[in-house]
């Protein structure tokens, strides 16, 4: 082969090479990037998952938390202890004695769930109290008022609540906050006078019991 031929053939084929290399870095190019692509798309993915994840709360979430807080409370609570279902407009207590939870539900929806899970419990009873002036709220005042009175005497029924005038209840929550807890409820409830006022008595240990149990003692004491 002549000189120049053989330098021909050696330039030809030096080129291919480069191409071939060329060829090959490109590729490796375009793989990585692929790799970043698809790295990048999988840290989105996860980081969307993560935002999900700190959604706030769903509402059922939040029904049952504050119904958990209940039973809890019922659990902790004994006799002397209070238990306010109140309107939306009852004011916060400015007392370090009181428990304040914003349920954000409707008030016999709280009301028959606390009175069930006292009814419930081993150790408490439930003493109920209502505003007087509930009683002579009418139609024209406040709207389907009949249809609210008749569902709540169905939910007190048998609890035999006893009638109070409203502003005697704070005298009674004042005194019973300094020495013992008391817990409130706020619900959605707009109808002026609906609160319901619970005071825990001792589920095992009645008055009658009590009563004998003072006079025993006073007898044993004269007989000394």
């Amino acid at each position: 082969m002549e000189p120049g031929l053989f330098g021909v053939a050696t330039a030809s084929k030096y080129q291919r090479n480069m191409k071939t290399r060329k060829r090959l870095l490109k590729a490796k190019a375009m793989e990585g990037k692929v790799v970043f692509a698809t790295l990048f798309f999988i840290t989105i993915l996860f980081g969307m998952s993560g935002c999900k994840g700190k959604e706030p709360a769903s509402d059922t979430a939040k029904l049952s938390d504050w119904k958990t807080q209940v039973d809890n409370h019922i659990s902790s609570f004994g006799h002397r202890n209070w238990i306010l279902i109140v309107d939306k407009a009852f004011p916060a207590q400015n007392t370090d004695g009181v428990i304040n939870i914003d349920t954000k539900d409707n008030l016999q929806d709280v009301l028959s769930f606390t009175l069930q899970q006292i009814s419930a419990s081993t150790h408490v009873k439930p003493l109920v109290y209502t505003d007087k002036e509930f009683a002579y709220l009418n139609s024209e005042q406040v709207s389907a008022i009949d249809e609210y009175k008749n569902a709540r005497a169905e939910i007190l029924e048998k609890y035999n609540p006893r009638v109070i005038l409203h502003d005697s209840v704070f005298v009674k929550i004042d005194k019973a906050s300094k020495l013992f807890k008391v817990l409130v409820l706020k619900t959605n409830e707009v109808i002026p006078y609906s609160s319901v006022f619970i005071e825990l008595d001792c589920k095992y240990w009645s008055s009658e019991k009590e009563k004998t149990l003072r006079d025993a003692m006073k007898t044993n004491q004269s007989d000394r």
